[in-house]
Order: C-alpha cells, then structure tokens, then sequence
C-alpha cells in the first residue's frame, strides 16, 4: 500500500524545479502510449481474425442462402429449356433443308434461300453448343452442386439432366 505524500514530500518535488516534474510526467506519456499501442496490436489483430470469419459467413450466404439457391435453379431451368427450344430449331431447320433439297420444283426456292437457312442452323449449333458448355461447367462447379443431386422437389416431373451432351455438329 503506497502512504500518503507528506509536506516534507511535497517540498522536496518543489524544491527539484520544473525540471523533474516534466522527466515524471514524460514516464507518464511513454506508459501511456505504450499501453495504447499495445492495445491496438492486440485489437487489430482480434479484428483481422475476425473479420475473416465475418466474410467467409457473408460468403456462405451470397453462394448457399435462398435467394442464391433459388437465383442458381432458375437459371438451370432456363438454360434448360433454352437447349430443348435449340435442339427442336436444329430439327426444324434439319427438315426445311432435307424439303428443299427433295422438292421437285427447283424455282420454288432459291440457293440463296438454302444457304440462308444452312447458315441460321450454323449459328443455332454454334448457340446450343455455347449454353451447354456454360451449363456443364456451372454443373459441376461444388456451390452449384445442390442442382446436382437428382431429387425432385414437389411438383416437378423430371430432374435437370446433369449435362447437356455437347456438341451439335454437323
């Protein structure tokens, strides 16, 4: 237990000028700051760990929340059906093509006509095989995986397939 400053202590400070009372008050501010900075290290270093889990759940949410989820299984749905409408053009295409080049009136259409719709099923290829590449691959990415499973949920008729085969050629 510290005793109480007596007068005789008092003087004694007096007496030692202003010369010793700013060497005591400097002890002071360096213990001062010494404590402030060594709770900041220890702050901000709680802080940085912690925010790492802060974001890793921020993370978890944005990619398996359900909005994320719903958002993901809309997308495959219309992907989907976006490939079955392309396979169905293909067919369409397929037949006006294979009409035209068994029709007896050769003046009813063009070559300009076949080569239009040759080029038009070229590019219905070259858009089925693009969304089914982008399909597979977001099909086997790990956070899209739920989509993966193969159950239905109620209502539903049939699972997404699990790939597209790739590609239409020719």
């Amino acid at each position: 237990m510290k005793r109480a400053a007596t007068w005789v202590d008092l003087g004694t400070r007096f007496e030692a000028g202003p010369e010793q009372a700013l060497a005591e008050g400097r002890r002071w501010i360096l213990r001062i700051g010494f404590v402030v900075i060594g709770l900041g290290i220890v702050l901000g270093s709680a802080g940085y760990v912690l925010g790492w889990f802060s974001e890793a759940a921020q993370v978890a949410q944005e990619e398996f929340g359900p909005r994320a989820m719903l958002q993901k299984y809309e997308w495959f749905k219309d992907a989907s059906a976006q490939l079955d409408k392309k396979v169905a053009d293909v067919a369409v295409f397929e037949a006006q093509i294979a009409e035209l080049q068994t029709e007896d009136d050769p003046d009813r259409f063009s070559r300009s006509d076949l080569n239009q719709w040759r080029r038009e099923l070229a590019g219905i290829k070259a858009s089925y095989n693009l969304l089914s590449g982008e399909y597979n691959s977001q099909m086997a990415k790990f956070n899209w995986a739920f989509a993966n499973v193969g159950t239905l949920p109620p209502g539903a008729e049939m699972p997404l397939p699990r790939e597209y085969k790739p590609y239409i050629g020719r």
